[in-house]
């Protein structure tokens, strides 16, 4: 390896509840080695020793074994930094609350090391190389167990003073009528967050709320294609209340591209009905919203923790 590839070793970690995974991208966003194990969960320490060790194996893998010094990572992680504290905030993996995370991972690593929600990761992934390359601003938005998002401007990260730019899960569903009001209680202790209503678990409650039954995002679907009248009402409320908490997003943003990830983000069904349904909450004589599934999938958001360092 010469020292001008040292310069760009880049080294992605994806720090989520279940696993951490790591990659090293080549300047033209070639993957060169990664890696993959479970978290260490409710274990700070544990999964400080996990995160060295999959850096130093990536190293040995990328065949960078003399680049140890010049290698530098991006770690997308639940939560955010808080710029008062120094320490995380907001992390539905509740072990590393509270924790100086960015200080002891770069004592650990031994050399620099940027942290980024994960779901900014996302979105700077799909903006940089991905499914909104090109686009002046993405809007990444996340769908899983959770609800997250991240908005990219001009291939940079908006972060914000508080770091919590493009967090848009806890804010109430925006238009809600009378009997989604005052909507299910959060984990983070309010009631009606968008993530109570749009994620997966959001939906399977949903469904329950309306049948009696209860079945997870993956098997609604499933039913509503083979014409379950009452799976396709669930997936057509989803549908209308993502929508109106994504025209709230792009009132505000105005992002030239809307790109899907998570577990929902499968449900093809999202792209061809969401932009009709955003078109009647926009202030605009222009609603036309482009909303796409994401280019590199599943592994958006390791690619987008090694990108930060572009």
């Amino acid at each position: 390896m010469t020292a001008q590839d040292k310069d760009y070793l880049r080294i992605g970690v994806d720090l989520g509840g279940t696993k951490i995974e790591g990659l090293v991208i080549a300047p033209d966003g070639a993957e060169l080695a990664r890696r993959r194990v479970a978290t260490p969960r409710e274990d700070y320490d544990a999964t400080l020793h996990t995160i060295h060790e999959i850096v130093t194996a990536l190293v040995g893998d990328a065949g960078a074994h003399d680049a140890l010094s010049a290698a530098k990572v991006g770690v997308g992680m639940p939560g955010s930094i808080s710029p008062a504290t120094g320490l995380v905030q907001n992390a539905n993996s509740n072990w590393l609350n509270g924790r100086s995370l960015d200080t002891d991972l770069r004592r650990i690593l031994g050399f620099p090391v940027r942290f980024a929600n994960d779901a900014n990761c996302f979105a700077l992934s799909e903006a940089v190389d991905g499914a909104g390359a090109g686009a002046a601003s993405v809007f990444g938005v996340i769908l899983g167990t959770g609800v997250g998002g991240g908005l990219v401007v001009g291939g940079r990260v908006v972060d914000g003073p508080r770091g919590s730019g493009g967090e848009w899960g806890h804010n109430p569903l925006p238009w809600a009528s009378v009997s989604e009001t005052p909507g299910p209680a959060c984990w983070c202790g309010r009631h009606g967050c968008i993530e109570t209503w749009v994620s997966g678990p959001g939906m399977a409650r949903d469904h329950s709320r309306e049948t009696g039954v209860m079945l997870d995002a993956e098997t609604i679907a499933s039913k509503a294609s083979q014409g379950d009248t009452e799976a396709a009402a669930t997936l057509a409320r989803h549908t209308q209340r993502l929508a109106r908490s994504l025209a709230h997003v792009i009132n505000i943003a105005d992002p030239e591209v809307v790109v899907l990830g998570g577990g929902l983000s499968k449900l093809l069904h999202l792209y061809t009905d969401l932009p009709e349904a955003i078109a009647p909450h926009l202030f605009t004589d222009t609603p036309i919203v482009k909303v796409l599934p994401p280019h590199w999938g599943d592994a958006s958001g390791v690619r987008g923790a090694a990108w930060l360092w572009d």
